[in-house]
């Protein structure tokens, strides 16, 4: 609801339109919103509904704004197959087996978009309208959503990025408005268009309670695809990140291939609950070094990465590398084992040299996304970095679940009220800019 206008001059048109947009932005900036991400890892859509209100300060416990209501489901099992499918070229010539709307058989990639973008659309319409429901919130206090949609094909090097959900069909559903599209704006301006959370890290972690970190800080993400946002204390004009490497996504995908295939049997279908399966194996020295020979981990900043790179086909090449060279076999909780060390190493590689770089000594790794809830990864990472305190953004009020998500209910709110949402350090973009396009509700 609008606060009512003050009674402008009736001659001074300026007048009117700066107390118009005075009153609209400010009933925009304290509001709901309603924030929806799904990952790399494709384990589910995540929604959040948050409440930013950053004129009150920090919260004691050294966080900003808050969280009302969570929310997360599954993909149907076509779905993710589809989108899974999507993220590999050509890899649609594997769903020859699923047919949509009866009979109907999608024959190009391009189809399989189309058809993902719109029952992609009708999932998350699902998705909100069953955490409006659990929060007994009403859709007319949502200001907007921001959904970043299904990343399924991230080419920074050739100039663009692909994410895959139809807008119009969630604001037609829902009747509120959405924010979509939010990397091509950064894309337009020189940028990767990725990672975008660092701009939200920097608002929501950047401080303390008393407003100025007394220690550095650096948010770790541990989704499909491992991000580092360096937040150096009192220097917030030093912030940088940048995708490190592999986090869940190849951990998940081994997991997968094997459970599928029988070789495993454990209780969780989709990933190795705390590195359970990690744990009987052994490191393979020779794989790890293989694994770290990625052209990727050379590359200068900006960066950014995905399954583009990092992905089921290049992990077996790696390993057939390895076996022909040491004329033996590597067992499959072997290469779970070094998967997983290997997240940890790049991450570290990539931690400390920025710690040089910067001239930092210690500090908090703050840990969020799914990787957060795998103790072997966070034990190795403990081991890795000795002088750091490993700890999980839940000592910073927000589940680790529910960051990156949050993060899009952010950037949705900077679009509506026309502040920038990247951070040129962090893309590489030659300036800030609004991100996103608006469907209006």
């Amino acid at each position: 609801m609008l606060n009512a206008l003050p009674e402008p001059d009736a001659n001074n048109i300026n007048e009117l339109a700066d107390a118009l947009s005075e009153t609209l932005f400010d009933s925009f900036d304290s509001g709901y919103y309603l924030g929806m991400m799904s990952g790399t890892s494709l384990d589910g859509l995540d929604a959040v509904i948050c409440q930013f209100d950053e004129d009150d300060g920090a919260m004691d416990n050294g966080a900003k704004n808050k969280i009302v209501a969570t929310h997360t489901k599954d993909f149907p099992a076509n779905l993710r197959s589809v989108l899974l499918a999507l993220c590999q070229p050509n890899g649609v010539d594997e769903l020859a087996d699923i047919k949509v709307n009866g009979e109907q058989q999608p024959q190009s990639e391009l189809d399989w978009f189309g058809w993902a973008s719109r029952e992609y659309a009708e999932f998350a319409s699902e998705v909100v309208a069953e955490l409006l429901e659990k929060s007994a919130i009403v859709a007319d206090s949502i200001l907007a959503i921001g959904c970043h949609g299904q990343t399924v094909r991230h080419r920074p090097l050739l100039g663009f990025s692909l994410q895959l959900v139809d807008a119009n069909i969630i604001a037609e559903r829902t009747g509120i408005s959405v924010v979509t599209d939010f990397r091509r704006r950064d894309m337009a301006v020189g940028g990767q268009g990725a990672p975008l959370a660092p701009a939200f890290h920097l608002a929501q972690f950047g401080t303390a309670s008393d407003n100025e970190l007394t220690k550095d800080r650096i948010v770790v993400n541990l989704g499909g695809i491992a991000n580092i946002t360096v937040l150096p204390a009192g220097q917030p004009d030093k912030v940088i990140g940048y995708d490190t490497g592999p986090a869940n996504n190849l951990l998940d995908a081994w997991y997968q291939y094997h459970m599928a295939a029988g070789t495993i049997t454990f209780d969780e279908a989709l990933y190795d609950k705390d590195g359970q399966w990690a744990a009987t194996g052994t490191i393979n020295e020779a794989l790890l070094a293989q694994l770290l020979t990625h052209p990727y981990f050379e590359r200068p900043t900006p960066k950014s990465t995905g399954r583009e790179d990092f992905h089921l086909a290049w992990l077996t090449e790696q390993i057939a590398l390895v076996e022909a060279a040491i004329a033996t076999s590597i067992s499959a909780a072997d290469v779970q084992a070094t998967l997983t060390l290997f997240t940890v190493q790049s991450l570290a590689q990539a931690i400390n040299k920025e710690a040089e770089r910067l001239t930092l000594t210690n500090g908090e790794l703050v840990v969020c996304g799914g990787g957060a809830y795998n103790a072997r990864l966070l034990s190795l990472l403990n081991d890795a970095m000795p002088n750091w305190q490993v700890t999980t953004s839940d000592t910073l009020g927000i589940a680790p679940t529910w960051v990156e998500a949050m993060a899009f209910a952010w950037l949705a709110k900077q679009s509506i009220m026309g502040e920038v949402g990247n951070l040129p350090a962090v893309t590489g973009a030659s300036k800030g800019v609004v991100l996103g396009q608006v469907c209006f509700g």
